[in-house]
């Protein structure tokens, strides 16, 4: 009974660092802070202006992004140690998994922050095409995440 919680939360545990994982992927995945969302302006034929106020706003965020990025990673690390060292610690597991989840909050933060700026920038044409735009990746991300059917 015991050894079958412990890989339940082993298994949480990895989930939730997978997830982190894809978070901070999403925040640096296409070359840059951002990464989604920077992915998607590319879509919105930005002018000279707009693409120079863009990158303003992320270097202005960068030294905010840049120490939950590391976080990210440490954590990431210091749970891989954890599950190298022996017996399951939940303790240690718990506090890590907190902690983790808290850089998750604050990334999560970050990001509407940039979001929030950079829509300022846009015209009302580009925003409704940016809406299109994750409407359509929701949709995808829904379609890949549905749980099958019996």
């Amino acid at each position: 009974m015991k050894s079958t919680r412990n890989r339940i939360l082993i298994i949480g545990a990895a989930v939730m660092l997978a997830a982190a994982a894809a978070i901070a992927q999403g925040m640096h995945g296409h070359g840059g802070p951002g990464g989604e969302f920077h992915h998607m302006l590319k879509q919105l034929d930005l002018t000279a202006d707009q693409h120079t106020q863009v990158k303003a706003i992320f270097e202005k965020e960068k030294p905010t992004l840049q120490p939950l990025m590391q976080q990210m990673r440490q954590n990431h690390q210091a749970m891989k140690a954890l599950e190298a060292s022996g017996p399951f610690d939940e303790n240690k597991t718990r506090a890590l998994a907190t902690q983790n989840s808290q850089t998750m909050v604050d990334l999560q933060v970050e990001h509407e922050r940039i979001k929030s700026e950079i829509m300022q920038i846009l015209t009302p044409d580009q925003k409704a095409k940016l809406a299109q735009i994750e409407a359509n990746h929701e949709a995808h991300m829904s379609k890949h995440q549905a749980p099958p059917s019996n």
